[in-house]
């Protein structure tokens, strides 16, 4: 499987992404991470310890679950219990900036399930999204604000992101189709 960011590359990449995101909204004030599970959980905590160590302040950090509003859930789970695991959003997101953060970007899917899932809580001022990792092949119109790295692939190929907070390494990969 061919590489293509490693455990540097990845590092230099959320740093980037952080001084975009206090570029872009003028510093934190009013803005809040939140990492879609499972992957994009480490990455949010990631971005926000940067954001601390550039501003010296906090950056509400939460995560969540999108499985109860994904639009494949039958066929996903085909007959089977979806696995429901928590959301924690701890602070109020009305009026606030979130930005989503997620480890890859393919269809598009992913993110219209976070949408609905977050304004759930409220009504944001304004909803961005950061991935590590933008495949291509939109199925809905859906596009990053932050993109740590585009990555074309075919249909066929898998993108995997691995993360030291999940797995054994801090890696991005391309698995080859069928």
């Amino acid at each position: 499987m061919p590489i293509v960011m490693d455990a540097d590359r990845i590092a230099r990449t959320i740093t980037r992404i952080a001084h975009e995101i206090l570029e872009r909204n003028h510093g934190i004030d009013g803005v809040c991470l939140v990492g879609i599970r499972s992957r994009g959980v480490p990455l949010a905590r990631r971005i926000a310890a940067v954001l601390k160590a550039e501003t010296g302040h906090d950056v509400p950090t939460g995560t969540l679950d999108i499985t109860l509003y994904r639009d494949d859930l039958t066929r996903a789970t085909a007959g089977s219990t979806p696995v429901v695991r928590s959301t924690d959003i701890p602070f109020p997101i009305e009026n606030r900036t979130v930005v989503l953060v997620d480890d890859v970007l393919f269809t598009g899917r992913t993110t219209r399930a976070a949408l609905d899932a977050v304004t759930d809580f409220g009504r944001p001022r304004a909803i961005q999204l950061v991935v590590l990792v933008d495949r291509g092949h939109r199925e809905l119109p859906i596009k990053a604000d932050y993109v740590g790295r585009n990555v074309p692939t075919s249909r066929s190929e898998q993108v995997h992101v691995r993360l030291l907070d999940i797995d054994p390494v801090d890696e991005v990969a391309v698995e080859p189709g069928a």
